[in-house]
């Protein structure tokens, strides 16, 4: 009785009202994207609002009880919980039906759970787990790769499903390893694996005019060029050394001038693409010199970043084209302004865009938007709920949804910072990691900013499996910060 009075006075009950308002909403939004001008009772579970009424109440159950669990089994059982979550993924492979294209639905009699969202959690659990153990080093190459190993596999087990928009969800964790002590140098580096990307694939068909002849295209040469500049932002600073930013910037600027002389005076025909490639070969083969005269590893290392990007931009194109499907090729040409396709491709974004677009300032009103209830929008009570709320509550409704959410983001994060167990601020780093996520990628889906991967916004989007992950992953969090005080072993 006295540990039940403990957690009811320590628990965050702010956070707790940030989740109920964003419940409520999201149940009004599903309301809203649903009501079809009939007269029917809100608790009619023939129709999804219905349904996620049932859902709310059986979170509702569920936050009560994960409150009322020992703090302790959730970093004793990290491991136990992480092998059932992969369990589950593998059993979709035998027992999950097609659903359009993916078979990561399990049924459970009336109800079907998606595994990957649970998986999140014994993710986050299994990682912070891990991170807290004692004699743990991030820099440790075993380490390291352990726990790489239990960040990867339930994406990879994601992707062979296909779903690579849960899978990308798993990306956010490295938020979690920079703030305990990853160097920023490496998310940097993701930064350039996702812009050569892009770059690659937008402009990979595009011939470079009128500098070559025969075709080439811009993307690999753009690449190149991108290369060469993020190398002297390197040697400047990691090492300070503007000698050698001068000598690469003057060697590379006369054998591009060489290579234009050649072609425009003597009509050569010059692949300004190998001139590229020949560019980065000098400046390796210097980046390999200084490593040797001056006995800095840092040389070595900006020279093999190089020779990567190199490669990684050669395979972008492989990869594009071979591992991801076909629509969701389209979806990314959709975003990148490669094709226009308002009827089919683009269909979606377009009718989201004309949604919140319509909304306005102070929005149509509730249950008054036209987009939405004529159906225009596909999905709208799922991935693209967000464009309900901005036609019937308009930008006020939206920067007010918006405003919840980071203040949610950000008080998790306060939470984290105040913890006493490594484990537990690991967690909360992970829950608001994998939050921040979702908002971003759905809210820039809908939007046209980002492709549509097929992620829910959080407490908004129907879908009680959605629903259920979201509440344990905050409420696991919080049931370790109302016992932040004591001492837990890892």
């Amino acid at each position: 009785m006295r540990q039940e009075t403990s957690i009811i006075k320590n628990v965050d009950w702010f956070t707790i009202g940030i989740y109920v308002v964003l419940v409520i909403s999201g149940w009004f939004s599903i309301y809203g994207a649903v009501y079809n001008f009939e007269d029917t009772p809100f608790w009619d579970f023939s129709f999804r609002y219905g349904k996620q009424l049932l859902w709310i109440g059986c979170s509702l159950v569920i936050a009560t009880i994960l409150l009322s669990l020992d703090n302790r089994i959730y970093s004793i059982f990290a491991y136990v919980i992480y092998g059932a979550a992969i369990l589950l993924l593998l059993a979709t492979f035998g027992l999950a039906h097609d659903i359009k294209g993916s078979r990561s639905w399990l049924t459970l009699g009336p109800v079907s759970v998606q595994p990957a969202e649970f998986a999140k959690i014994a993710a986050c659990l299994a990682v912070a787990k891990l991170m807290s153990s004692y004699g743990f080093k991030l820099g440790n190459l075993a380490d390291t790769a352990k726990l790489l190993a239990l960040m990867l596999l339930p994406p990879l087990l994601i992707i062979m499903q296909k779903e690579t928009g849960s899978a990308l969800v798993y990306s956010a964790l490295f938020l979690v390893l920079y703030r305990e002590g990853m160097p920023g140098v490496f998310l940097f580096l993701g930064l350039c694996a996702t812009v050569f990307f892009i770059v690659a694939i937008r402009f990979g068909g595009e011939p470079i005019i009128p500098l070559v002849p025969e075709g080439e295209s811009y993307g690999t040469y753009l690449v190149m060029l991108m290369i060469l500049v993020i190398q002297c932002g390197f040697l400047y600073v990691f090492l300070k050394d503007m000698t050698s930013i001068k000598i690469l910037s003057a060697g590379n600027a006369v054998i591009f001038t060489v290579a234009y002389l050649l072609y425009k005076l003597f009509d050569l025909p010059i692949h300004f693409t190998w001139v590229a490639y020949g560019s980065i070969f000098f400046s390796i083969c210097y980046m390999v010199a200084m490593t040797i005269s001056r006995n800095k590893l840092t040389y070595l290392g900006i020279a093999a970043f190089m020779l990567c990007s190199v490669a990684y931009a050669h395979i972008a194109d492989h990869a594009f084209t071979k591992v991801l499907q076909p629509h969701q090729q389209v979806r990314i040409k959709v975003t990148l302004g490669m094709i226009n396709d308002p009827k089919k491709a683009d269909y979606n974004v377009n009718q989201s865009k004309i949604a919140i677009g319509s909304g306005g300032f102070f929005g149509k009103g509730f249950l008054q938007g036209t987009q939405t209830k004529l159906k225009y929008v596909p999905e709208q009570d799922t991935d693209f709920i967000f464009c309900t709320v901005g036609e019937e509550h308009g930008f006020l409704g939206s920067t007010f949804v918006l405003l919840l959410f980071l203040v949610l983001i950000l008080r998790i994060i306060y939470l984290a910072e105040r913890q006493r167990a490594l484990f537990n601020r690991i967690y909360g780093y992970g829950v608001a990691s994998i939050f921040f996520f979702h908002l971003a990628i759905n809210i820039g889906m809908v939007l046209g900013l980002t492709p549509v991967i097929g992620i829910p916004l959080p407490f908004f989007s129907y879908g009680g499996s959605s629903l259920w992950g979201f509440t344990i992953l905050l409420f696991i969090f919080l049931r370790l910060d109302a016992s932040r005080t004591e001492y837990m072993a890892n």
